[in-house]
């Protein structure tokens, strides 16, 4: 017995419909994946080029910000270090100036000092050059070659200084003493070997100050003024000599007189 299937709504397909229907949906399944899978990409792309347009404005401010930050830090380090080297270079400059200070102020003193020594080796040199009276103050009473009985010459080898007993007498310049003791006629007596190579006498001295061989200053005191000897009273004989010994004598008054001493 043969079967009509029923039309309308209810008709189930048939196998052929169905197998179209697959393919169909297959093919719009295949098409919509393709288009899919090639439209997924460009939106996915899309997508990550708006959010990466976000991320790397914000990573270029900060890089910015930060950029900033470390080159005001570098300017402040910069300045910091212009400030010290500037402070150093300052300190430097200072402790040179005070050490050439302090040199100068070295080297004057020192050539103060030397000069100081020079006017006292000068001033010594002066000294030992120079000539005094033997007796300081004082004046020629007798003569040189003034005549009388009072000398076995018959005229006077010397001059007299004026000289209260006990007064100080000197050697009239430097030299070396080569007779300190008993002259006879003239007492306790001092001879001296000038540094010039004359000799000078001091005769009636009261005391005697310094013996043979020693080496005396000019002004050094020597003796006392007496009365000793062929004498009338206290008072200093003084002769200048060629030789240490009597007779050669020479005027005592010139050769002090040749040693810018006033008489």
């Amino acid at each position: 017995m043969a079967f009509i299937r029923a039309t309308g709504k209810h008709r189930a397909p048939s196998r052929l419909t169905r197998k179209s229907a697959k393919v169909a949906g297959i093919a719009a399944l295949a098409t919509t994946g393709v288009i899919g899978a090639t439209a997924s990409p460009a939106l996915a792309a899309d997508s990550e080029v708006t959010a990466g347009s976000t991320g790397l404005t914000q990573t270029v401010a900060l890089d910015t910000t930060l950029a900033a930050q470390i080159e005001a830090q570098a300017k402040v380090q910069q300045h910091q270090a212009e400030v010290a080297a500037k402070a150093a270079a300052e300190a430097k400059a200072k402790a040179k100036a005070e050490a050439e200070a302090k040199r100068k102020a070295e080297a004057r003193a020192k050539e103060a000092r030397e000069e100081k020594a020079r006017a006292a080796r000068a001033a010594e040199r002066a000294r030992l050059n120079s000539f005094h009276l033997p007796v300081a103050g004082s004046h020629v009473t007798t003569g040189y070659k003034s005549g009388g009985a009072l000398w076995s010459s018959g005229t006077h080898s010397g001059v007299d200084f004026q000289a209260a007993s006990g007064t100080s007498v000197v050697a009239v310049g430097a030299g070396t003493v080569v007779e300190a003791g008993w002259g006879g006629a003239y007492g306790n007596n001092i001879v001296l070997k000038m540094k010039d190579g004359t000799y000078t006498q001091y005769g009636h001295l009261s005391s005697i100050g310094v013996s043979v061989g020693q080496s005396v200053g000019s002004g050094e005191q020597i003796g006392i003024s007496g009365s000793t000897g062929n004498s009338t009273g206290p008072h200093l004989h003084f002769e200048a000599r060629t030789t240490p010994e009597y007779g050669s004598d020479m005027d005592p008054v010139a050769y002090l007189r040749a040693h810018g001493v006033q008489v």
